[in-house]
């Protein structure tokens, strides 16, 4: 997989290695999911990943925000945004993979 970035391609040959499908079906099983999660996400419904995360839409209202540049005023007009929200498991392995990799010698 890559250095920085996980890319579609780099879980099509994970799923492709270790499950065995073709690199073809892996990539459709890929893109299957991709779509099931996004067409929830958009239909407003909250995609919860058990052991991973929850992807939630939320609404925000207008309000006022401050160009920060000139400081002038401008209104941010209403819309919804995704929020991600990482579950216990993954925030425990992140806090587990920094701290085997920060060990003292």
């Amino acid at each position: 997989m890559g250095e920085n970035t996980v890319t579609r391609s780099d879980l099509t040959e994970a799923v492709y290695r270790k499950v065995g499908l073709s690199r073809t079906e892996s990539a459709a099983l890929v893109e299957m999911i991709i779509d099931e999660i996004c067409d929830a996400i958009v239909r407003g419904e909250t995609v919860k990943l058990s052991s991973f995360a929850t992807f939630q839409v939320r609404s925000k209202t207008e309000r006022i925000g401050r160009n920060p540049k000139t400081g002038e005023e401008v209104p941010i007009s209403p819309r919804r945004v995704v929020t991600f929200k990482a579950s216990n498991v993954l925030k425990q392995r992140i806090i587990d993979g920094y701290k085997k990799r920060h060990k003292k010698g």
